[in-house]
């Protein structure tokens, strides 16, 4: 792609790219505990206040908790993958190697914290297939204007230091169906007049080049949506979550300040401050002169009154409206004690609901991810079968003795797969499998032919 076709593309996409960068970048420090409340001003009314000294800033991460609640959730035992041929599932498996439990739970934090996760795969130097998940502030998707829209290609912008002259660039990489060219600026000048091209890759026999070309035949970013609308998480929560950190952190601050009890003091007769401790200490009184009937010489005190059930019914409401927006479980419910699985399953039901929209997008990237690695595998990968496994509190009781009742009724690899016991449903069969034809083997032994 030439030059000025690089730059006006960069040009038109920038503004809306600047924007999820700015909201991720907000998510993310929620997600991190780092709530605005922290970044905000003084109080001036409270300035010189002698009553207001305190300052608390107290972050409660709940963005934090709903999002990892989120991915455990759903990525603990993370999706597996059937595509009808038992030794290309395990090529599939060698491939995704012991990183992808991983990988799948940094796809579901970053889409919940940008709206949108990406993950990359490439072919390294030594012929293996490689994958990473990509930081979403990285990159720029170009989708095309069809109804059914379609990735045609993808700027991954990154900064790099330049280690010869300490120079900061700006790395604009353009991906598409065929290969990536490689672009870069300094940080201090604009698309239109800095950015040139940039040689970083080797290639065989050119040397360096700025391109490079791929086989895989589609753009090797994968789009995994947090939802149907690719909106992050915090959208729902943030206005609760700051409501909860000024009231609690002010509640703090009152309980603080309530323990300085300042006196009052009219017509004392001492200007020594020390002397009228001692005596308030040692006499449980103090001297003071009045002139006259109307004057109000005397000790006083002041103190703060808290609303204390007022902020407490505040707190409860407003953590009540997080967890029920957020879509979470609320770890201070009432405990359940042995309920049955239909309560275990209520409680998880605003949490399944937004489980289900994440795994309705997720599904499609997962799709085109075991295609691409069937693709590098050369493998037949027409029909892919994905199986999702829950992580939540079950009654495994409850759940045992509906599989035991199950049998002649369902297929074994039905059962085998809800069983509570059950992690792995195809070695479980191979165990049942082996396990039988040794039982066979000793009884065909207990009754030796003759001859």
């Amino acid at each position: 792609m030439e030059l000025e076709v690089v730059k006006k593309l960069i040009k038109k996409h920038i503004s809306a790219h600047s924007a999820l960068i700015n909201d991720t970048q907000v998510a993310e420090r929620y997600y991190r505990n780092k709530n605005d409340i922290l970044n905000r001003a003084a109080n001036t009314d409270e300035v010189g206040n002698p009553l207001r000294t305190a300052d608390n800033r107290i972050c409660n991460n709940f963005h934090g908790l709903l999002v990892n609640q989120k991915a455990s959730y759903l990525f603990t035992a993370p999706p597996l993958f059937d595509v009808g041929d038992d030794s290309t599932n395990k090529r599939i498996s060698e491939t995704l190697g012991d990183n992808y439990p991983k990988v799948c739970k940094d796809l579901c934090i970053n889409a919940s914290n940008a709206g949108i996760a990406w993950l990359h795969y490439w072919i390294n130097a030594g012929g293996q297939f490689k994958y990473a998940v990509i930081d979403s502030k990285q990159v720029i998707p170009i989708w095309s204007t069809q109804l059914e829209k379609e990735l045609l290609g993808v700027f991954r912008t990154y900064t790099q230091i330049d280690e010869d002259t300490g120079d900061t660039y700006e790395i604009y990489e353009y991906w598409n169906n065929e290969g990536c060219q490689s672009f870069r600026k300094l940080t201090s000048t604009s698309i239109e007049t800095g950015l040139t091209v940039y040689p970083m890759f080797t290639s065989f026999p050119d040397g360096e080049t700025n391109s490079i070309e791929h086989s895989f035949g589609q753009v090797p970013f994968i789009p995994f949506m947090n939802n149907n609308i690719v909106e992050n998480d915090l959208v729902n929560i943030k206005g609760h979550s700051d409501t909860y950190d000024n009231v609690y952190s002010g509640f703090a601050n009152d309980l603080e300040d309530i323990q300085e009890i300042i006196f009052v003091l009219a017509g004392y007769e001492d200007e020594d401050l020390g002397v009228f401790l001692n005596q308030l200490k040692k006499y449980k009184t103090i001297k003071t002169n009045n002139y006259s009937d109307s004057d109000k010489s005397g000790l006083s005190t002041l103190s703060i009154d808290i609303p204390v059930e007022a902020r407490e019914k505040l707190l409860e409401i407003t953590r009540k409206a997080i967890f029920e927006k957020g879509q979470g479980v609320d770890p201070q419910q009432q405990d359940f004690g042995n309920a049955s699985g239909v309560a275990l399953k209520f409680m998880y039901s605003l949490l399944e609901l937004k489980a289900g929209l994440l795994e309705t997008e997720f599904r499609l990237g997962f799709g085109d991810f075991i295609r691409a690695i069937c693709h590098y595998l050369r493998a037949d990968c027409k029909t892919i079968i994905q199986t999702w496994t829950r992580t939540a509190i079950t009654n495994d009781t409850e759940t045992a003795e509906i599989c035991k009742g199950s049998y002649g009724i369902l297929s074994d690899k039905t059962i085998l797969s809800n069983h509570p016991f059950v992690e792995n449903v195809q070695a479980e069969i191979k165990e049942i499998e082996d396990k039988r034809q040794k039982e066979l083997d000793n009884y065909a032994g207990a009754f030796p032919l003759e001859r």
